[in-house]
This record gives structure tokens, sequence and C-alpha cells, in this order.
């Protein structure tokens, strides 16, 4: 994906006609493809606009562009009830390739030529071109359930001092929602034996009633 959106628009009407959801949607959707995902920033990544477009194995963002929560006016309006403080909230929110690739938010940065990628279009394509063919050799070669367990494990360890091991990751049934296999269907009996066992009865009581009323 090619991101470049100051995010969803924060309005009663697209509330109202079920943005939220579809930006949920949109990011489980993306959590459970079992092919390689790179985005691009190549502009303003802003919001849950564009981690609905994030939700990748490889986010790589171009020299000069953003990537952030909130706009740095948004944030400074609520912050400082002042958005003439846009530059301090900015500086604040590290919302640049360099900081987000030091916080590990971002994978790699795509260098931009001389006055920025507006002034060298072909530079600008040959750059991210070779930026998405090098991360995508290295994609292809790890299996659909291991790229789904990278893709997840990125966003789930941000702010952590330590990755989650596989073992963790397996074994909650909340964040390993893979596709419905027989081998995740066989872990939630595991993990919700009694309530599994109340549904059964359930059931059982529903279809006596059934046949003897």
């Amino acid at each position: 994906t090619f991101i470049d959106t100051p995010g969803a628009y924060p309005g009663k009407g697209a509330e109202e006609r079920g943005q939220a959801e579809a930006i949920a949607k949109c990011i489980e959707c993306c959590l459970n493809v079992k092919v390689p995902m790179i985005s691009v920033v190549i502009g303003e990544g802003g919001s849950g606009g564009a981690i609905a477009l994030a939700t990748a194995n490889k986010v790589l963002m171009l020299e000069y562009s953003v990537y952030s929560v909130i706009s740095p006016e948004g944030c400074a309006s609520i912050l400082w009830r002042d958005p003439k403080k846009a530059k301090e909230a900015a500086e604040a929110m590290k919302i640049s390739s360099q900081d987000l690739l030091e916080n590990k938010i971002i994978d790699e940065i795509i260098k931009e030529p001389k006055g920025g990628a507006h002034r060298n279009h072909d530079e600008m394509v040959s750059n991210v071109t070779m930026s998405i063919k090098k991360n995508l050799n290295e994609l292809i070669q790890v299996s659909p359930e291991e790229l789904i367990y990278q893709r997840k494990n990125r966003f789930l360890s941000i702010g952590r001092d330590v990755m989650i091991t596989k073992e963790e990751f397996y074994k909650d049934t909340h964040i390993n929602t893979v596709a419905f296999s027989p081998f995740n269907w066989k872990l939630l009996l595991q993990n919700n034996r009694r309530l599994v066992a109340t549904a059964v009865v359930i059931v059982v009581l529903f279809i006596l009633a059934l046949i003897f009323a």
C-alpha cells in the first residue's frame, strides 16, 4: 500500500456511517492475509486512516514524510489549547522518519532526491522500487504462518522491551485469529473448555426440548 492521508474524517456523519468499524475490519483483514504486505508512507500518514493501510510486515517511509497518531495541530489544540504550538507538538510526538526508525515503528527510510521527492520523480520511483523489491525478496522466503506472526507481533511489541514469543502468541486466542484452521480450533477448545461444555449442554437441552415438546 502507498499511504498519503491526514487520517479518517473525525466527524459525526463519518461515525454514523460506520467509519470506525470499516477501519477495524480493514486492520483485521490485513493482519490475517497469508501473503507478504509492504506499506510505504509517501507523504503524510495520519491516525487510523494510515494504520488501516499500514498493518504490514514492513513499513517504509520516504525520508521527509511523517507518520503519527494525530496531526501536530490537533495535538497542540488538545494539549495546549493552542494550534499555533504545532511545532512543539511535532517535536514531542517524534513523527519524522528518523525518529520512527529509532523507535522501531518503521523498518526503513527511503532516501529522497535533494529538495524532496517532487524534484526528481524518476529517481524517487527508482528508490521506492528498489526498496520494495529488496523487502519483498526477503518476505517471499517466509511461510504464511510466519508472515502473520511477524505482522501481528510488530504491533503487539510496540512499547515493549522484548518481543512476544511464539509460545505466548499462539497461547492467547484473543490475538491468534488466523483464519479458522483446525490448529486454531484445537487451541480454542483447550483454552475455553468450560465455555464449550456450557454451550454443548445448552444445545443438548434445546434439542431435547424440541423432541419432547
